[in-house]
């Protein structure tokens, strides 16, 4: 199953630290499958506040995407993100073709883990 790296980055400064990230972070990625799905970009924000940019790394699995955020080549270039940015990141699998949004009620910790509102 597809697993993504999502990440919510904001007050970013764009200096030579996010230059020289930037620069390698394809490197870190290709021996574990992975690609960027989402990065920034033009947003159109319909609800809430959004501040920062979404970012999303697609990778084969999360066994590739806990790989990829181990390795020593990634490790090696974090610092020059975090200490240049604020953020949330995680990793999450996709669903298969056929997931319908009720499915979440049987999954253990999903939604039909919590009581519904009214019943």
């Amino acid at each position: 199953m597809t697993s993504y790296a999502v990440a919510r980055l904001h007050q970013v400064e764009m200096g030579p630290d996010i230059v020289a990230y930037l620069e390698a972070i394809d490197a870190t990625l290709a021996p574990f499958g992975g690609r960027f799905v989402i990065h920034g970009g033009d947003k159109e924000q319909l609800e809430g506040a959004w501040p920062g940019d979404l970012i999303v790394i697609g990778f084969p699995d999360r066994v590739a995407a806990r790989a990829w955020y181990a390795s020593p080549a990634y490790r090696a270039i974090l610092p020059l993100r975090t200490r240049n940015s604020q953020g949330d990141v995680i990793l999450i699998d996709g669903v298969g073709d056929d997931h319908r949004a009720t499915d979440i009620l049987s999954q253990p910790g999903g939604a039909g883990a919590h009581p519904v509102a009214g019943g």
